[in-house]
């Protein structure tokens, strides 16, 4: 039993006094101010360290109480006199067995969340580079699909199976909306292991093996990544600025946009890139991005060099001269269920499957896919820019087995 009592404590005048043991309550000259401190002994020399302010018995409100109940006792900024008592005896312990308990306490605490909480603070830290409606049909979508599944899984629980519990319903009587509920789970399973919540990325293999084989008659928007290469091969009916454009989308796994108003001025031919400015990226805050190019697209970038004008930079240009437009694309899918972005997810699907040593979010940053800054700095940048090159030779080699081709 201490020196002090719980009234005494709340009373005692300016000065330290001692509880014993090393504790000791200090109330500075005013009496107002009172806070607990631990002396102790280390390596031959004394020390004072702080615990915590003094709490008496100050009536609280609810929300007060209810924060205080669920922070940790080692992290309470203020203790009682019985809490003191405990920290300072746990204190004593670690110093003794050589460690240094203040240094420990004052490491991040990772507190993992379940994820419903999870959803909505990857949505809050992503959403300023979405679109207003991708950013509500983000949430909508999981509320809506994974939540009466995964909402009170802790993320760091969630694995393979009970993601495929989530998809296989609307697998395939919904295979569109499947897909993207199934990616917008990876991106907050991707978020909770850069912030730590989780030791794993999404498990995209394991998935896929839990997962039947979309019906092609489902009239999907993407091709299965199974058909590309036998249409990459139909597309190559007869030359053409269009098909080209097409032929090169599909090899980068770019957005349309982005390979109408790609300029030669864009590509480093020596390091085989493409230097993609922001403004011709998605997104309200978009940035530049620069993407590989395997030797299949730099073979469709031969082929159109036979186009290009002295007085233009475009290199899928017009008969105008000016920007492709979208149609002129989309155009040569017209008696096919599936659109011109949708390569962008035949590569994606591709990548899950056939490449599972490339970590997720390689995948998704050679999409441009908004990656969190904490994923980013776990690779160094060389290495992701390596990583990528890898992804996108394979599947420039999937699509094209014979890169060094002079046709599509």
């Amino acid at each position: 039993m201490g020196n002090l009592t719980a009234a005494g404590a709340k009373n005692a005048g300016p000065g330290r006094h001692s509880d014993g043991g090393g504790l000791i309550l200090f109330v500075t000259s005013t009496g107002k101010g009172r806070s607990w401190v631990l002396r102790f002994q280390r390596a031959g020399k004394r020390e004072d360290r702080g615990l915590g302010s003094f709490l008496g018995d100050q009536p609280i409100d609810a929300a007060a109480r209810k924060l205080r109940e669920e922070t940790p006792l080692f992290d309470r900024p203020a203790l009682t006199l019985a809490e003191a008592r405990l920290k300072a005896a746990h204190f004593r312990e670690l110093i003794k067995a050589g460690r240094d308990p203040f240094a420990e306490s004052k490491k991040e605490i990772v507190v993992t969340p379940n994820f419903e909480r999870a959803t909505k603070a990857a949505h809050e830290a992503l959403k300023g580079q979405w679109a207003q409606k991708t950013a509500d049909a983000f949430l909508s979508s999981l509320k809506q699909h994974a939540y009466p599944v995964l909402g009170k899984y802790m993320v760091n629980d969630i694995d393979a199976r009970t993601i495929a519990k989530v998809l296989k319903p609307i697998w395939l009587t919904k295979p569109m909306i499947a897909r993207k509920v199934r990616q917008r789970i990876g991106t907050v399973i991707n978020y909770s292991n850069a912030e730590g919540w989780r030791d794993d990325p999404m498990p995209d293999k394991a998935v896929n093996i839990l997962l039947p084989e979309q019906n092609d008659g489902e009239h999907l928007a993407s091709m299965p990544f199974k058909k590309v290469p036998a249409y990459f091969v139909e597309l190559d009916g007869r030359e053409s600025i269009g098909r080209l454009a097409l032929a090169f989308l599909i090899l980068t796994a770019a957005r349309s946009g982005e390979v109408r108003g790609a300029t030669w001025g864009q590509i480093d031919r020596d390091d085989k890139l493409w230097h993609r400015p922001a403004v011709l990226m998605k997104g309200r805050k978009a940035k530049p991005h620069t993407i590989t190019l395997n030797a299949a697209a730099l073979a469709v970038l031969d082929r159109a060099a036979a186009y290009r004008r002295n007085d233009n930079d475009l290199i899928f240009p017009s008969a105008k001269g000016k920007p492709l437009s979208d149609m002129a694309l989309s155009g040569f899918l017209e008696a096919l269920p599936y659109t011109v972005h949708g390569f962008r997810s035949s590569f994606r699907d591709w990548a899950a499957e056939k490449m599972p040593e490339i970590p997720d979010p390689v995948a998704e940053s050679a999409l441009s896919h908004t990656v969190p800054d904490k994923v980013m700095r776990a690779y160094k940048r060389t290495d992701l820019l390596d990583m990528r090159r890898t992804l996108l030779d394979g599947w420039g080699g999937f699509v094209m087995p014979t890169a060094a081709v002079s046709h599509v």
